[in-house]
């Protein structure tokens, strides 16, 4: 188990019944930048990953 994988867990347990749109997901995701800049690039990775998650391999 990775240790991000109890953050993950938690959001599950806490937040697994809602429904949120990529809009509202987004806004927290810029939020959370604001207030940890220094983790820009993975939620930025992250944020690519989930826009492309549906586009065909290259390869």
């Amino acid at each position: 188990m990775y240790f991000t994988d109890r953050g993950i867990e938690e959001l599950v347990e806490r937040r697994g019944d809602e429904q949120i749109t990529i809009e509202w997901l987004a806004e927290r995701l810029r939020d959370f930048v604001d207030l940890n800049p220094e983790f820009e690039t993975p939620i930025e990775r992250l944020a690519t990953y989930l826009a492309r998650l549906d586009d065909e391999d290259d390869d």
